[in-house]
């Protein structure tokens, strides 16, 4: 499994002390992390991964469950972990960092815009018609209008985002014990698909501490909220740093 297949790195920084991953929503691309990617390069290697069937990797078959994708992924990321390891995951990729973080030594999990793993989506949209899928899309705001408005687009996203919505609607936890790898919480105060409550549940799936932010805006509040979105994920991977022991490196990062 080659790696340029499923890491992009838009911005390499190879002497940076910290690893950050970031892991798409539904019907997302490593790209929708540009601007992410773009702030945190002086913080750490920052790499999003890639997932089959959408964008260059179209004529792959999407993978419609979490734990498939998520051995997957971390089967990548094994040759890597030289260095502490950050997750940044938002909406289907937070539960997908969790699920990484049950198979890798997770130095901080950033999670935004997904309701913990014991709180499950009850939610059917992957049963909807196109046009109700893409409304529903559309809504949250995470996809653009020009790409809904074009046919041949529509066409490309429709089974990565329908093969997405199955995953994480099907999605359920298994019981386990918590995990030992603290826990930064971001979620929209008027997100319609995860409350606050179930925001704040991460702490019952660690017992390392759990920090809950909350943003104004919607699912995709990261987007007006880049700058503050970005300190977080620097602050962990500063905090990794420092606990594998590279303080000075780590002091490099911007705010």
């Amino acid at each position: 499994m080659r790696e340029e297949l499923w890491l992009r790195q838009f911005f390499p920084t190879p002497d940076a002390p910290v690893r950050v991953v970031l892991l798409p929503h539904s019907g997302g691309s490593a790209t929708f992390y540009l601007p992410l990617a773009r702030a945190l390069a002086p913080v750490a290697d920052v790499y999003a991964v890639q997932y089959p069937g959408r964008q260059d990797r179209r004529d792959e078959e999407p993978v419609r469950d979490l734990r498939t994708l998520a051995g997957r992924v971390a089967d990548v990321l094994k040759p890597g972990l030289d260095r502490p390891l950050v997750l940044f995951g938002h909406s289907m990729g937070a539960t997908l960092a969790f699920e990484l973080a049950q198979r890798l030594p997770v130095a901080h999990l950033i999670v935004s815009g997904g309701r913990a793993p014991s709180h499950a989506l009850t939610d059917t949209v992957h049963l909807a018609s196109d046009e109700e899928l893409l409304a529903t899309v559309s809504a949250l705001g995470g996809t653009s209008a020009d790409v809904l408005a074009d046919d041949e687009l529509r066409a490309l996203v429709l089974p990565p985002l329908r093969a997405d919505y199955y995953a994480a609607e099907t999605y359920r936890w298994e019981t386990a014990p918590p995990m030992d790898t603290p826990v930064t919480v971001c979620v929209g105060d008027s997100d319609p698909k995860t409350t606050v409550e179930q925001a704040r549940a991460w702490a019952g799936h660690t017992t390392a501490p759990t920090t809950v932010e909350i943003f104004t805006g919607g699912h995709f509040y990261l987007v007006d909220h880049l700058d503050r979105v970005a300190e977080l994920v620097a602050r962990g991977a500063r905090l990794a740093a420092q606990e594998a022991g590279a303080p000075e490196e780590a002091d490099h990062a911007t705010r």
